[in-house]
């Protein structure tokens, strides 16, 4: 296939093959959420390895079953590449040997690899507690390293220099391709979503005609002899490791917990008294509130006297179980003070002790639960602890505690992927993933859901009780009067349900940078508490 229309064509069908393929199997298995990974399969670099290992670290089971994965998708991923490569090549350059070509692919997907896996891990990390910036804090990284790998793949030289402006703007066309192509193909219906799956691969091909193309032939290459490409490697890996340090710091955490709640009287309308629970990180100093129908709940219990106690960042960082107990006690003490009901406001973390606490009282004083920045449908991946020699994502496990490890060490924090908070996600997993958003019968429940999040969420239905979506990033709702006003008219009886068009836009965007979900069924921590069925059927939400 010499003639260069004949190979453009070869290359745009050999493109398009992987999409179609891929999406073949996820229609089989009625595997919906992955759909709008299958661009990515014929992406340009990073990309496509970028998928492949957020493939291999959900789906393995061992240390074994994940080295052999590794050479497989690199072997898979460098002769792939070396026949889009060839496909590409310009007949204005000379073309090097095949074996060179495939060779030099094979190298570049083992590099590859090796460099996007801690951002898929964070990926993986994302799907364990639903938060987006560990997604923003993988993808951004690759924005900046696509032009100089995909110059590195075909170009002897392309270590040392800068990407064109050309090659840069392919990339960045790539990217934004791949990311309208995985909304749209969730989007469509049924075998639809096969065509769609073709037009996006198709795309891909002739994205990789013209980014060898602007990789080989550039205009002019500024700064020749600065080996430019490693050190854009190194700050690409650095940038997610700074933004942790960063956020674990404790002086980000500043300040005690106090919502605007805590600093107003509530009108006679509100017939509930209040329990208000902080998210993960916070801390509580032990004043009380204005009025003495409201209290914050205390991660380390009440005293003598029956006052929430104050607590420290770390006292957050306790099982959902354990919280759920304090939450517990402190509930029947105010009802029993009180005589009145009892409302339930968290804030992240603080919302899932407030639904972790229905989940096993649902007769109980709580009569109204209000969920602030709750984490939607969390533990859809998995990692084993920390003393598992097996178990489904044992790599990203220890790539995450790595990566917290050496963040704690730089900024003095103490986040970690172990810590009981985040294993009572992983080990309940089939209660998070499906029923957080559930109702309660004789209940009032609302989740107040920032839209920034909707682009961790996978598109697709996800929840049963009202929600009022507010344009937003995570955490900090209870610090805004207009959320505040919100939460008391709801106290008051009104119905402030509201949905913003962009939250399902922003869950399709997101739906090409989530990992995988791991199938429900096949994790031996959760069999015996997930009800009977295929393995990605949306029908367990809420028990359908």
């Amino acid at each position: 296939m010499s003639h260069p229309r004949g190979r453009l064509l070869g290359l745009v069908a050999l493109a398009a093959a992987v999409p179609v393929l891929q999406n073949v199997l996820f229609l089989a298995l009625d595997f919906r959420s992955a759909e709008g990974l299958s661009p990515q399969g014929s992406a340009v670099w990073p990309y496509d390895s970028y998928t492949d290992m957020r493939w291999l670290l959900v789906y393995h089971d061992s240390w074994q079953a994940y080295v052999l994965g590794l050479v497989v998708v690199i072997g898979l991923r460098g002769l792939f590449c070396a026949a889009l490569v060839s496909l590409a090549w310009p007949v204005e350059a000379p073309r090097p040997a095949s074996r060179r070509i495939l060779l030099r692919n094979l190298g570049i997907a083992a590099l590859t690899a090796v460099i996007v896996t801690p951002f898929a891990a964070l990926a993986v990390a994302a799907g364990v507690v639903s938060l987006s910036w560990f997604v923003f804090a993988a993808v951004g990284p690759m924005l900046l390293l696509a032009p100089f790998l995909q110059r590195a793949a075909v170009n002897s030289h392309g270590w040392r220099g800068l990407p064109s402006a050309a090659l840069v703007g392919w990339s960045l066309l790539d990217f934004v391709v791949i990311t309208v192509a995985g909304a749209v193909v969730w989007r469509v219906p049924g075998w639809w979503t096969l065509l769609v799956a073709a037009l996006a691969g198709a795309a891909n091909g002739l994205l990789w005609n013209r980014s060898v193309r602007a990789a080989l032939l550039p205009s002019r290459v500024h700064w020749p002899r600065v080996p430019v490409t490693p050190f854009v490697v190194v700050l690409a890996l650095a940038i997610p490791l700074a933004a942790q340090v960063v956020t674990s710091s404790p002086s980000y955490q500043v300040g005690a917990f106090r919502p605007l709640l805590l600093d107003r009287r509530l009108p006679a309308s509100v017939r509930y008294a209040v329990i208000v629970i902080g998210p993960h990180n916070s801390r509580y100093d032990g004043r009380p509130a204005a009025d003495p129908m409201v209290e914050t709940f205390s991660y380390t219990g009440p005293d003598a006297a029956g006052r929430p106690k104050p607590y420290q960042s770390r006292d957050t960082h306790r099982s959902l179980d354990s919280s759920s107990a304090l939450l517990s006690r402190q509930v029947d003490a105010l009802h029993a003070r009180t005589g009145r009901p009892v409302a339930l406001l968290g804030e992240s973390e603080g919302a899932m002790v407030g639904r972790t606490y229905l989940r096993d009282r649902p007769s109980s004083p709580v009569k109204a639960l209000l969920m602030f920045s709750p984490l939607v449908r969390a533990a859809r991946d998995y990692y084993p602890p920390e003393d598992a020699a097996a178990g489904w994502g044992i790599t990203p496990g220890w790539q995450l505690r790595g990566i917290f490890a050496l963040a704690a060490r730089l900024s003095g924090g103490g986040d970690s992927p172990d810590e009981p908070f985040i294993r009572s996600l992983l080990d309940h997993a089939p209660f998070y993933r499906f029923q957080t958003m559930c109702p309660v019968p004789g209940v009032r429940m609302i989740a107040f859901l920032p839209t920034v999040s909707a682009t961790e969420l996978p598109p697709g239905q996800f929840t049963q009780i009202p929600v009022y979506e507010v344009p937003a990033l995570h955490g900090g709702l209870l610090g805004e009067k207009t959320i505040t006003d919100r939460a008391i008219a709801f106290l008051s009886g009104e119905d402030i349900r509201s949905q913003r068009r962009e939250y399902g836009t922003f869950q399709l965007l997101g739906a090409a940078w989530q990992a995988p979900t791991l199938a429900i069924t096949i994790n031996h921590v959760w069999r015996g508490h997930v009800p009977p069925g295929p393995p990605f059927s949306q029908a367990r939400l809420c028990g359908q």
